[in-house]
This record gives C-alpha cells, structure tokens and sequence, in this order.
C-alpha cells in the first residue's frame, strides 16, 4: 500500500501542503517519503527513508504551486531512498509516483 497526495493552486506552499497531506496518509506507508515540486527552473525532489511524522514542513521553502507527493510500504524492493517515490524522467522534466504491486505468473 501507498499513500499519494497532489496539490494544484494559487498558494506557493505546494511542499508544504503535500508532505501535511501525506501525514495523514502515513498508515498507508511508513518505509518512505517523498515530494516532487515544480519551481521556476524545474522540478526539486526530496525524499528519504523513514516516517513521513518526522520530517519538518518548514524545511520547504521553494516557492511552487504544484507538488505531489507519495509515502510508501516496500512490498517489493528494499527500504532504499532509491526506490523512493516520485522517479523523475531521464531530462528531469517529469516526476511519477505510483501505487502498484508487482507479481510474476
């Protein structure tokens, strides 16, 4: 399972907003973290391991009107900051987050 949470608006607190989104999602995925931003000159990424309750909303200081954000329980590959949410595309100009388990028949 995995929590996901956007946010498209006139405020510029979108980090913010999305990382307060996903704490209340945290029973969804507890393993890791991670929020996409889109700023002027493109898109910030953070993520990390561990407990979305822990991490410090005022840290987010760009400026953006768009974000989303995923926390997430591994039910397939390890507990990595890897293989947390969002991906960005090879040019940096998409972010992706997703909520799919994988099974091979």
């Amino acid at each position: 399972m995995c929590g996901i949470f956007g946010y498209v608006g006139t405020r510029k607190d979108a980090g913010r907003i999305v990382i307060d989104g996903l704490k209340n999602l945290e029973y969804r995925g507890y393993d890791s973290w991670g929020v996409a931003t889109k700023v002027i000159d493109g898109i910030v990424i953070r993520k990390d391991i561990g407990k979305i309750s822990t991490v410090d909303t005022s840290s987010f200081e760009e400026e953006s009107t768009l974000a989303i954000a995923h926390t997430r329980w591994a039910t397939h590959g390890g507990v990595t900051q890897m293989n947390a949410h969002p991906h960005l595309s090879e040019d940096r100009t998409i972010a992706v987050v997703h909520n799919a388990s994988w099974r091979t028949i």
